[in-house]
């Protein structure tokens, strides 16, 4: 800082030199106000371009992971209806296996068979109208009613913010389909039309009846196991989320207290040097004397 000489008005250093401060004050004050209003400890690149750079490739991180979050939630709502549908259609099925066996008894006649015919069937079409409604988004989760065929193809997921493996497909075995009346992978492998004969000899209507209990059971596994796995996957995401939002802020976001403390010195400091202004422009006033 320049010495002071008072005798020499033209220059005022006593002044410049409070102005200095004052301005510098100034400019510190205004970075701390600014951080204080966006909460944020970089406002712009060139307040710490380093600091900047390593902040911008950790909020891409961060809001890659909340997308592939975002995804997983909405997988595991997917196959939460399609698991639903699964569970309805077995309900169903035990229904159905009870009846049969059932309709084995001697101590019922043909008119009750019938009538325990009727229900099998309006069961099995209730199965297939449950296999139309379970959809998502306009994809069939549990492949065509009737026996018009399985799961066309498999779904894919979002699990990763990583290009190269961004997706995780899920097929139920041999796209297993699970529509009431085509065979093998194309449906469940019941009767289109139960008949009394069958309710009382028993073995056709309840070996195809345990047997579409049997593929249902191996789908809800197929649904739960895959449901489990993105449940491990949300797990670790997650966490490494949090972790990539640590890093982000203590990088990026002020620190509100340590700021309101250095703003509050400032004030102090811009009173105080807007007085030792004032009176430095006063200073030389005294050589006024010299000239009476």
């Amino acid at each position: 800082m320049a010495n002071v000489d008072v005798t020499r008005v033209a220059g005022n250093i006593g002044a410049l030199n409070a102005l200095n401060s004052l301005t510098t004050i100034n400019k510190e004050l205004a970075i701390h106000q600014t951080r204080l209003a966006s909460g944020k400890e970089i406002n712009d690149a060139s307040d710490d371009p380093s600091g900047y750079s390593m902040a911008t490739t950790f909020d891409i991180r961060r809001q890659g992971l909340q997308t592939v979050l975002n995804g997983i939630g909405d997988a595991k709502n997917l196959l939460s209806t399609a698991s639903g549908g699964l569970q309805k259609i077995q309900d169903i099925l035990v229904t159905m296996k009870n009846k049969a066996l059932q309709g084995q008894s001697d101590t019922i006649g043909d008119t009750e068979r019938t009538a325990i015919a009727s229900q099998l069937n309006a069961y099995s079409k209730e199965i297939d109208s449950i296999v139309e409604q379970t959809q998502w988004n306009g994809t069939s989760l549990l492949g065509q009613s009737g026996s018009a065929g399985g799961v066309s193809a498999a779904l894919n997921f979002l699990t990763s913010d990583n290009a190269a493996s961004a997706t995780t497909a899920f097929a139920f075995q041999g796209n297993q389909g699970f529509g009431a009346f085509g065979t093998g992978t194309a449906g469940l492998g019941l009767n289109s039309n139960f008949q009394v004969a069958d309710i009382k000899s028993g073995g056709n209507a309840l070996n195809n009846i345990a047997a579409a209990i049997t593929t249902v059971k191996a789908g809800i596994t197929d649904v739960g196991s895959f449901s489990a796995r993105l449940g491990f996957k949300e797990d670790a995401m997650t966490v490494q989320y949090t972790n990539t939002e640590a890093a982000y802020n203590r990088i990026m976001n002020a620190n509100m207290a340590a700021e309101q403390v250095d703003s509050s010195k400032l004030q102090i400091l811009q009173q105080t040097a807007t007085a030792e202004l004032a009176q430095a422009n006063a200073a030389p006033q005294f050589l006024l004397s010299l000239f009476k």
